[in-house]
């Protein structure tokens, strides 16, 4: 899952990155809120983490432009005011959650988590699973059946991204904007690399899903 952080304090941004990305998320940065409008609707995210006090245009500012021009994507304002008037504020301009600073960075995973935490074949609040095939978001593990299959990140990266849309056609296009970041090389096989290395070993346990290649298209996770 890919997700915009737009936040001027670079210490905090670059905290939140880190934190991320050992999460397994896929991490853009923007540090003044006209950048972080530019990648808004420049790329696909999954969700947007919005500093409400930023140089050039607000969070609340970006978010309400955001929402203005049609855009569902989930949006997290991180902020210091506390009133209730100001939450009242960020929530009416188009925010789906609102979290204080100092905040604790588990909160803020639990919150992303509760913010992607929509789709239709989410089965619980943690767990992903396409016909016998389950991912565990938490403890980020994966079983085909009663086998657990060992995953590297970016991996588990890829298939929760292809369960979260399972039996539809992805492309690769789409797979590079959610599970790698801005400087992903588009001309590389890493993406056709990877897939294959979640076939071997999705074809190595007794499970009813596959990936399907379809031809100048990109991939399709089949769940019977």
């Amino acid at each position: 899952m890919r997700i915009l952080i737009v936040e001027d304090e670079k210490k905090m941004a670059s905290f939140l990155e880190r934190g991320l990305k050992e999460e397994h998320y896929a991490v853009d940065i923007a540090y003044d809120g006209e950048k972080g409008w530019k990648y808004a609707m420049a790329n696909d995210y999954d969700v947007l983490i919005l500093d409400w006090m930023l140089p050039k245009m607000s969070g609340v500012e970006l978010c309400h432009k955001f929402r203005k021009e049609g855009k569902i994507t989930p949006v997290l304002i991180l902020t210091a005011k506390d009133s209730v008037e100001d939450k009242i504020k960020g929530l009416d301009q188009g925010a789906d959650d609102y979290l204080t600073k100092p905040f604790s960075f588990e909160e803020l995973l639990a919150r992303i988590r509760a913010l992607l935490r929509r789709p239709p074949h989410v089965t619980n609040k943690t767990v992903l699973q396409c016909a016998n095939l389950k991912l565990d978001l938490i403890k980020r593990q994966s079983w085909a059946g009663e086998q657990e299959i060992l995953l590297s990140q970016k991996e588990f990266a890829l298939l929760e991204f292809l369960m979260r849309h399972a039996g539809e056609v992805v492309s690769r296009t789409a797979i590079a904007e959610h599970v790698w970041d801005l400087h992903f090389d588009p001309m590389s096989n890493t993406i056709d690399v990877y897939i294959n290395f979640l076939r071997k070993k999705i074809g190595e346990t007794p499970s009813q899903s596959k990936i399907e290649t379809i031809r100048g298209t990109g991939y399709r996770l089949t769940c019977p």
